[in-house]
């Protein structure tokens, strides 16, 4: 993945090829096996973004990981229009390689409006500060594991705050940098960071990691709201929860929210994780 945010923000621009179509290349150097889940998810964000008027803001996204992308080429995305209403505007992608589709989203834009405002209080979790880095964390049982966390996602600081739930995760990301204040490129990062770690509080309870080898894990599908929008160059706590895992799948629900407590975006991820039994 990107080693440096300067990177990652090279990765969420689209190259044109022709009208609604739309090219995304790969990361150099990485070594992940298949193409990062939040990375289709964000460039294919950003090729609708790039098809709708500036007014018109991303407030939903619901998407479909259909195979899984090779990191060795790049991807193509195909916009199609499908509604221009005079409030809202939807817009599907498909996401292409070798000829098949490995991807699929569906994205709603709406154009602002007044109305009712209320939002979930943030949970009281410890400052981002006081919590260890994933990395660090990772070092304590692989050092080979920590020294790959930190070449693959070396854009953001993720931290782990502590929770007593084994279904619930307190995640903390900041980027590690500056980008400028484009909203188009904030939706993109947060769609990027939402499925990273997700899958995690379906495991905790089973006393798995995501990493184990006695474990499959891929996304399946994946929703995100956007209810509000914020500066991207900030703490966010990313408040994960699994309320059920069955027939080898495992559902997390989630919400993002700011340092200061203001609601951002809430999360909702389908995910494999089909135990493997040992050979």
């Amino acid at each position: 993945m990107p080693a440096t945010l300067p990177e990652l923000v090279d990765l969420l621009t689209l190259e044109p090829l022709d009208d609604r179509v739309f090219r995304g290349r790969q990361p150099a150097n990485s070594l992940m096996p298949r193409v990062f889940g939040g990375q289709v998810a964000a460039q294919a964000l950003m090729a609708a973004q790039n098809t709708v008027p500036d007014e018109r803001r991303v407030h939903s996204l619901h998407s479909y990981f259909l195979l899984g992308g090779d990191p060795s080429i790049p991807i193509l995305y195909d916009v199609e229009d499908v509604r221009d209403g005079g409030s809202f505007t939807t817009r599907r992608v498909a996401a292409r390689q070798h000829g098949a589709i490995i991807f699929y989203m569906t994205a709603s834009f709406q154009k602002l409006e007044d109305g009712f405002d209320h939002q979930d209080a943030m949970p009281d979790v410890l400052a981002p500060e006081e919590c260890p880095r994933i990395a660090d964390l990772i070092r304590e049982v692989s050092p080979e594991g920590a020294d790959f966390w930190d070449q693959e996602w070396a854009a953001a600081d993720v931290r782990r705050a502590p929770c007593d739930d084994p279904t619930t995760q307190y995640m903390w990301f900041r980027l590690n940098g500056v980008v400028d204040d484009v909203r188009t490129l904030r939706t993109a990062l947060l769609t990027y960071y939402s499925d990273l770690t997700l899958l995690g509080p379906t495991l905790r309870p089973h006393g798995v990691q995501v990493s184990s080898p006695e474990v499959q894990v891929a996304s399946l599908d994946h929703s995100i709201w956007f209810h509000r929008s914020a500066d991207a160059n900030q703490w966010f706590l990313y408040d994960q929860h699994s309320p059920s895992a069955s027939h080898g799948r495992g559902l997390s629900i989630a919400r993002v929210f700011t340092e200061s407590g203001e609601l951002v975006a809430s999360i909702a991820q389908e995910g494999l994780i089909r135990p493997v039994a040992p050979r």
